[in-house]
């Protein structure tokens, strides 16, 4: 449905679905891009891995790249 063109998924976060979906938000609005929240992952359309992971490292996440 992508038509080859990349996302990033944040995964793994395990606190309350609400914090989650604000993340989402914030992110989205931050990064000035579209996304979604679906069955406890944020997909934000594009390639910003090293932005995404500086913001949450910033607000204090451990972070880990996975994937190429």
């Amino acid at each position: 449905k992508r038509k080859g063109k990349p996302i990033t998924i944040l995964e793994g976060y395990n606190r309350a679905t609400e914090d989650f979906k604000l993340l989402a938000k914030e992110l989205k609005t931050k990064l000035s891009v579209g996304g979604s929240f679906k069955d406890e992952k944020i997909i934000i359309q594009g390639d910003y891995r090293d932005k995404i992971m500086k913001i949450l490292q910033d607000k204090g996440f451990k972070t880990k790249r996975v994937g190429g």
